[in-house]
């Protein structure tokens, strides 16, 4: 006797595997999502603490002043880019005299930056004198420090740079010693 073998599946059983495959995509999805922000958060955080020490060993390699400063018109959004330049008119804008070291161009859609330095008022600039020390306009002696935080989602990183211009990432959910400002409303 001769019994043919039945290959596949029937309709109830494909049923069944796609009624348990949406349910387990429904259950992840939100958790992919916020897996995917805390990443793109991650990555901006990097690429903005890289240029930071850019900006500090520049000014310590050159002996004058490094500034880092925001590619917006107000001078107020992070997330739109960054560039790094030497400083050479004081103009705090980068310009013709100056010479441009790195520009960052925009962050992902939906990370949002907010600056909490000494000096907090627009435009925001971080800047380092010759000897790699955080500085301010007003003077290469003046100490100028704090914190800048990037948000998406649930997902938060701050820049920390110290009064000696010493920069450094945590993460508030983490790390002690991580208090910042509150994300963007």
């Amino acid at each position: 006797m001769n019994i043919a073998l039945q290959r596949g599946m029937t309709l109830l059983e494909l049923l069944i595997v796609m009624a348990i495959a949406a349910t387990l995509l429904a259950v992840g999805l939100p958790n992919l999502q916020a897996l995917v922000q805390a990443q793109q958060v991650r990555s901006a955080t990097n690429d903005l603490y890289s240029a930071i020490n850019l900006a500090r060993a520049q000014a310590l390699a050159r002996n004058e002043r490094v500034k880092m400063v925001p590619r917006d018109p107000e001078g107020t959004q992070w997330a739109r880019g960054w560039t790094v330049f030497a400083d050479r008119d004081g103009d705090g804008a980068p310009g013709p005299p100056d010479d441009i070291i790195a520009e960052h161009g925009p962050l992902p859609s939906g990370v949002a930056s907010v600056f909490a330095f000494t000096s907090p008022a627009a435009p925001y600039y971080i800047a380092y004198n010759g000897a790699g020390r955080s500085c301010s306009d007003t003077g290469s002696a003046s100490a100028r420090w704090g914190t800048l935080s990037l948000f998406y989602g649930n997902a938060i990183r701050r820049i920390k740079i110290n009064m000696l211009g010493r920069a450094r990432v945590c993460d508030p959910q983490r790390d002690n010693n991580c208090e910042g400002a509150e994300a963007p409303s």
